[in-house]
């Protein structure tokens, strides 16, 4: 099973890449594949590559739900 998760971009970096946050951890990932993505947004990112933008109200619901499931930290420890 693959999961594509929501993060929040933290950086732009020179040409295609950024670097994203999620509970406190940093990865930098590439954003080819999306337009127009600055620092704040929130990306749906899959193998290390962002495949859309979305909401940060979606964002935070998504990030909860995987709170809960155990899959990933809560927002309030981020």
């Amino acid at each position: 099973m693959c999961l594509a998760i929501p993060a929040r971009v933290a950086e732009l970096l020179p040409g295609d890449a950024a670097r994203v946050e999620l509970g406190g951890v940093l990865k930098e990932i590439s954003l080819a594949l999306v337009d127009e993505v600055a620092v704040g947004d929130y990306v749906i990112v899959h193998v290390g590559y962002a495949l859309s933008k979305l909401d940060q109200e979606e964002a935070e619901a998504t990030l909860a739900l995987f709170a809960q499931a155990g899959l990933t930290p809560s927002l309030e420890d981020a």
